[in-house]
């Protein structure tokens, strides 16, 4: 998985000067990184990802779905200041026939009958040429919907729901997402691009990807974490030290993509 082979086939006086051994040192740092990550992730403890600074250059605070509970909200709520999202892999989306607003704003008979989708057309983003934002959600059994209390549960049993459907067709999973979900809400949902990181290496991919490594559904909540100011991200320096007061593993995109034997 983590590339050093190339480094093995130096000559002999690489090796003994210590290039070799720094470079061992460093992938297994990374593999430590990494495996701490998943692990936190699987015991339901927060991750923070820090994208790219090719990209959006911001870090998210993530929890797993299922691990969704008031006090995760509230934290998120507090100590992040960006969007609430959930970010679902493609596979859940697809079952559960989600689709990218990006489309349902584009789709020829809408812009006819709504010309402001026209003109509210998503052509210049700077990061990207495609948003992951499907539709926004809040459970039947929320008030508004916007509380800690009501934003947990929404999260909670969406990712619940999205791990007994998994072997279910759409046509029921369909159904029983409607049973206990309606829309609009206050959980954004964001879906993961056809191919996962092969194709996107956007948040939403990040953070359904360490899920995935993790072994838990592919259902993400997370936060991106801004300045007290609240006029740009929070520097990579400042998350690092935040997720070492807090103890919470911090990996980068380049991290996940390695670890799935991209780069």
């Amino acid at each position: 998985m983590w590339e050093i082979t190339r480094f093995q086939k130096r000559d002999r006086g690489t090796e003994n000067n210590g290039v070799i051994g720094v470079l061992r040192k460093v992938i297994a740092m990374v593999e430590n990184t990494v495996e701490a990550a998943v692990e936190a992730f699987s015991k339901g403890e927060p991750v923070m990802v820090f994208d790219s600074d090719f990209r959006e250059c911001e870090t998210d605070l993530l929890w797993p779905a299922i691990f969704a509970t008031p006090l995760v909200m509230r934290r998120l709520r507090r100590d992040c200041g960006g969007l609430l999202f959930l970010a679902i892999g493609n596979d859940v989306g697809d079952k559960f026939g989600l689709p990218w607003l990006q489309d349902i704003h584009t789709h020829p008979a809408l812009v006819e009958e709504n010309p402001v989708l026209g003109a509210l057309i998503t052509n210049d983003l700077q990061y990207d040429n495609r948003s992951a934002f499907t539709l926004s959600l809040n459970h039947r059994d929320t008030y508004t919907g916007i509380t800690d209390h009501d934003r947990s549960l929404t999260t909670r049993r969406f990712g619940e729901l999205a791990a007994s459907m998994a072997d279910k067709d759409s046509i029921e999973a369909i159904a029983a997402l409607g049973n206990e979900f309606r829309t609009p809400g206050h959980i954004p949902v964001c879906r993961e691009a056809p191919g996962g990181l092969n194709r996107r290496q956007g948040h939403t991919e990040l953070a359904v990807a360490i899920a995935r490594l993790a072994g838990l559904p592919p259902c993400t909540i997370g936060a991106e974490m801004l300045q007290p100011d609240g006029d740009r991200a929070l520097s990579v320096a400042d998350a690092r030290e935040y997720a070492e007061e807090h103890g919470i593993p911090m990996l980068t995109g380049e991290e996940i993509m390695k670890a799935f034997g991209l780069s």
